[in-house]
């Protein structure tokens, strides 16, 4: 099951985890995008829309996932907002809760949704999207930053408790071109990939790569892991 799976890192994995022959419930809030996304993958897939910030939406979509394919192994936290853009000191606390409310509790509780869904007895895997604004602070997105290290040390929470059935990890991407990035691409892409050793920006590829292996069996003894896909960026 992947979040926020209509577009960008979100489909970009859920094609990778298809590819590798897994069956692969979409979820994300439009049913339209979704439906226009999993036409365009090979292999075993459904949809279900669902708000990443909903618990209900969350404990609604599993169940169709367990009921359309027995049970749900994998589970990709991807879906994020950022809806404020700019100094954190200027945000209005309705755009703040917003930003918690999926980034940060919707991971939790679509976790939650999966462990009472059978998880917990068959085990599995966990991977939650954060971003290297979770290790070190960037520019303009403050509170997306602070939900993302909020969801690294939860992803190392959850790894001590779910242990040894089920993994948790995290991966940080840097700067990727996706639409959800666009506004950081078109500021200051250039300038970021020139300073960066592999001197690029990433794209939904590199993310889905890393993903497949954090939560397939030849990560089996890597939890409460943070995977760095940046291109260097922070070794400046």
């Amino acid at each position: 099951m992947v979040t926020g799976a209509s577009k960008g890192i979100g489909l970009a994995i859920a094609t990778a985890l298809a590819g590798a022959g897994a069956s692969v419930m979409l979820s994300a809030r439009k049913a339209g995008p979704l439906d226009e996304a999993a036409a365009g993958i090979a292999g075993n897939v459904a949809t279900h829309a669902a708000n990443a910030g909903d618990p209900e939406a969350a404990e609604r979509c599993v169940a169709d996932a367990v009921a359309r394919f027995g049970r749900v192994d994998i589970l990709v936290n991807n879906a994020a907002t950022n809806p404020h853009y700019g100094p954190l000191i200027d945000i209005d606390l309705p755009r703040w809760d917003k930003t918690f409310q999926v980034n940060i509790r919707g991971p939790l509780t679509w976790t939650q949704a999966a462990w009472r869904a059978g998880m917990s007895d068959h085990g599995g895997s966990v991977l939650n999207v954060a971003s290297i604004g979770g290790i070190r602070p960037g520019g303009g997105i403050g509170a997306y930053d602070v939900t993302k290290a909020a969801l690294i040390h939860q992803t190392r929470v959850l790894a001590s408790e779910l242990g040894p059935g089920v993994r948790v990890n995290a991966v940080a991407p840097g700067l990727v071109r996706t639409d959800f990035a666009r506004v950081l691409v078109e500021t200051h892409g250039e300038a970021v990939a020139g300073q960066l050793p592999l001197r690029r920006l990433g794209s939904p590829g590199d993310i889905a790569g890393a993903a497949l292996w954090l939560v397939s069996d030849l990560a089996g003894w890597v939890t409460g892991h943070t995977l760095v896909v940046d291109g260097g960026a922070t070794l400046q």
